[in-house]
């Protein structure tokens, strides 16, 4: 090994902000041993005494060191400062202050720590505003307000000294069973790179860095259980799983986690294919790969790929992975000995350093004048922030049905019923502070108001309130009545005397079984969990029009219960504002215009099934088991609609392989309201050389209109649009005959486009067209 360069050079380029990055980072790497290396290689998470278990093995993880000896040679990271317990913002920062200074002086370099928090619905802390899920983001196809909501979510975190946050989440749903549904956004990879590429911007906007998770095909698990492994062919892993990562990293995202699972017998954290050679070389990725939290141990204490946790270093160094985290363990001490036997190589420390540094170059830690956060007053959950988080939940909210009962008229008699009518934990996805964090600190106040639904009906409706039984979490057996057959029987009473009644169903958002939804919370089926549905039987039965609301994380399966219902209003996770966008469509004063961005299954239909799939991915005569949606996806009504005025193909029906197709949409308000339609684009690929999804989403754009408002939408569609990994896993694009099919959803067409692709067969790569250009969206002045 080289001896290092002493820290007190008088000329330390690498302090010095005019000179380059990397030449800074060069000197730095030159002046450290071995151990002040690796110390910059991970993280420290100082759990509370009262932390609880908020995942597996937590409290097991690394090893029982001091906070002095940890710190001696430096600190990579801080983890979860605002997101492990309740504190209060002073004393939080207060305490962050204090240990940045500690880190500081207690390596011979002064580096800070990078401070990281998780923000999947908003900065995961006590009292800061509860943004919906993703999969309302999705819901509300409205990349422009999720890219608001991502610019809000890193001026907070910026303020507040954290420096990355680990999201969003870009796996592509392909099991509605995985518990982890509610945190994706959807099942087509276009609109999931279209959302999270928005909330990269929003968030990097303020200096804080994204993490895209979780690389790669961690969805896709057998069975839909959490971190089993996954069976996937090359194809599928680059055209499903692979795009939204593409359209993210473009949008400029600085950091990427890898997957816990393995595919075809390697784990993502073991692999250099996909991390180095996918990732880093063929996609150009140059940010920092940060380990999803214990997984680099987890090569030698759940895959046994790993001898000892030294092994377990090497190998994730070797495959790519620079920061381990949540807290130091493999790339601690472990790692240490292996460098000094010989098993690991220091050059794939330097690596993973560099790009560490690299770093915490760019936000400003290595510059002498830096200083952390001052603790101060700061409104975690300001007006604009709650007005921002009640937009989304408005956009998203999606009217499945209706036959005519929607809107109520004020003064109804409302019977409101279900384990989700007076709760704002129905509100709340698993990676909000109160379903993560506050769950093991029971007593503790959520620090922010959450309305629930029937707080916000009861001002303009006669309401009538009982909760007729439990969620159905297994193991919150406090949570069931008292009397499960009385409540029962109270809830058909209450409908039995109403003109209408309102039925709050789903799910309860937890942590490894402490929920009906979340991470560690799989679905053995598609029924609505405990004994909801039976519930909602019993209800039909009255003969008072029932309308079922759904608070969920993932669909169910209501094919037994849909054709007797009034009306079906859905809301993935819809955060801390959720209740009243639910009360503003059921009122009528908001045009629901959300779009359903998963499928939700119908009679007969089975697990793994998306609406991306090919053609014997969907019903045929050879099978008893129908997988046809009960509601498709893209699949949205509303009070209130656009007439499509015509579909247009502008360029002819001919369309160069390397050459674009341009589609005009006119859209027209013939209502006294505003509306709100989500024009939809579809391609289905006639015959190709492999076999191909039957359609899939290629652009999607939301047009308002105003009473009495015409617009027209101009979309070009380059072919890179129409590109897949052909036999020879080479990306292409293919001459021959193709289907745009443009309209409200995935099963509702308006016009079908049928051209041809001409001229020669094209290899495209990672600098291909992504996405569409919207050329103009005009007003369209009304002939008189």
């Amino acid at each position: 090994m080289t001896a290092p360069l002493s820290p007190t050079d008088p000329h330390e380029p690498w302090r010095d902000p005019t000179v380059g990055i990397d030449d800074r980072v060069d000197d730095l790497v030159a002046r450290m041993t071995p151990a002040e290396k690796v110390a910059q290689l991970s993280g420290v998470w100082l759990l509370a005494a009262d932390a609880g278990e908020m995942a597996p093995m937590l409290h097991e993880s690394g090893p029982d060191l001091a906070w002095e000896d940890i710190v001696a040679d430096g600190l990579g990271q801080l983890t979860r400062p605002f997101g492990t317990a309740p504190v209060e913002v002073e004393h939080g920062l207060r305490t962050l202050a204090e240990r940045q200074d500690q880190v500081r002086a207690a390596n011979r370099f002064a580096i800070p720590a990078q401070v990281h928090e998780e923000c999947l619905t908003g900065l995961n802390a006590w009292g800061a505003t509860i943004y919906p899920t993703p999969l309302s983001w999705a819901a509300a196809f409205d990349p422009d307000l999720v890219e608001r909501m991502g610019a809000q979510i890193g001026t907070l975190m910026a303020r507040l000294g954290i420096h990355q946050g680990l999201a969003p989440v870009l796996d592509v749903t392909r099991d509605l069973r995985w518990g982890r549904v509610e945190e994706t956004m959807g099942e087509d990879p276009y609109l999931v790179g279209t959302m999270a590429s928005a909330y990269v911007r929003g968030v990097q906007s303020a200096g804080v860095v994204a993490t895209l998770k979780h690389f790669l095909g961690y969805s896709a698990s057998r069975g839909g259980r959490n971190l089993a492994p996954v069976g996937m062919g090359t194809r599928e892993l680059h055209d499903v799983m692979l795009p939204p990562f593409e359209m993210a990293l473009r949008a400029g995202a600085r950091s990427v986690m890898n997957a816990y699972t393995d595919i075809d017998g390697i784990p993502s954290a073991a692999d250099p294919a996909l991390l180095t050679t996918l990732l880093r070389d063929q996609l150009g990725f140059e940010g920092t790969l940060a380990a999803d939290y214990f997984s680099v141990a987890f090569l030698h204490t759940l895959h046994r790929m790993a001898a000892d946790l030294g092994e377990a270093a090497g190998l994730a160094l070797d495959a790519g992975i620079d920061v381990e985290l949540p807290t130091v363990d493999a790339y601690g001490a472990p790692l240490l000995e292996a460098l000094a036997d010989g098993r690991v190589d220091e050059k794939v420390v330097d690596r993973a350093l560099r790009r560490v540094l690299r770093q915490k170059c760019e936000l400003g830690l290595l510059d002498a004048d830096w200083e952390p956060a001052p603790a101060r007053p700061v409104d975690l959950d300001p007006p604009e922030a709650r007005a921002l988080a009640r937009d989304m939940a408005r956009r998203s909210v999606v009217l499945l049905a209706n036959d005519g009962t929607l809107p109520l008229a004020e003064g109804t008699r409302v019977a409101l019923v279900g384990p989700n009518a007076d709760t704002g934990e129905a509100m709340l996805g698993c990676y909000s502070f109160p379903m993560h964090v506050l769950a093991h600190h029971p007593g503790t106040e959520v620090g922010l108001a959450i309305p629930t639904l029937r707080d916000v009906l009861a001002g303009s409706y006669d309401v009538v309130h009982v909760r007729g039984c439990a969620v159905g979490v297994a193991r919150l057996v406090d949570d069931e009545p008292d009397d499960p057959e009385a409540a029962l029987e109270a809830a058909v009473a209450a409908a039995r005397d109403a003109d209408v009644c309102v039925a709050v169903l789903g799910d309860r958002a937890g942590l490894f079984g402490n929920g009906t939804s979340g991470e560690g919370c799989d679905a053995a089926d598609l029924h609505l969990p405990g004994r909801q549905e039976e519930l909602l039987g019993r209800l039909l039965e009255t003969g008072t029009p029932v309308v079922a609301v759904l608070l969920v994380g993932r669909p169910y399966d209501l094919s037994a219960y849909a054709d007797r219902l009034a009306g079906v209003v859905c809301g993935f996770f819809l955060g801390e504002e959720g209740a009243t966008a639910v009360a503003e469509v059921l009122s009528g004063r908001t045009n629901p215009s959300g779009r359903l961005p998963v499928s939700f299954p119908g009679a007969g239909s089975v697990q793994p099934s998306t609406y991306l799939g090919s053609p014997l991915a969907h019903r045929t005569e050879v099978t008893t088991l129908d997988p046809t949606p009960l509601f498709p996806f893209g699949h949205g009504l509303a009070y209130a609609r656009a007439t499509w005025r015509g579909v247009e193909l502008l360029s002819g029906p001919t369309w160069p392989t390397d050459g674009v197709a341009e589609v005009r949409v006119e859209l027209a308000n013939e209502t006294d309201r505003e509306v709100s339609e989500v024009v939809q684009v579809y391609l289905h690929d006639c015959a190709a050389s492999v076999v191909r999804p039957v359609q899939r989403l290629v652009a999607a754009v939301r047009v308002d209109l105003a009473p009495g408002a015409r617009r027209r939408l101009d979309l070009r569609l380059h072919a890179d649009l129409t590109s897949f990994t052909g036999r020879d896993h080479v990306r292409l694009v293919e001459p021959g005959a193709v289907e745009l099919r443009v309209g409200r959803s995935s099963a509702d067409h308006e016009a079908v486009l049928a051209l041809s692709l001409v001229g020669s067969e094209r290899t495209v790569g990672p600098d291909r067209v992504l996405e569409p250009e919207v050329v103009e969206v005009d007003e369209v002045d009304e002939a008189p």
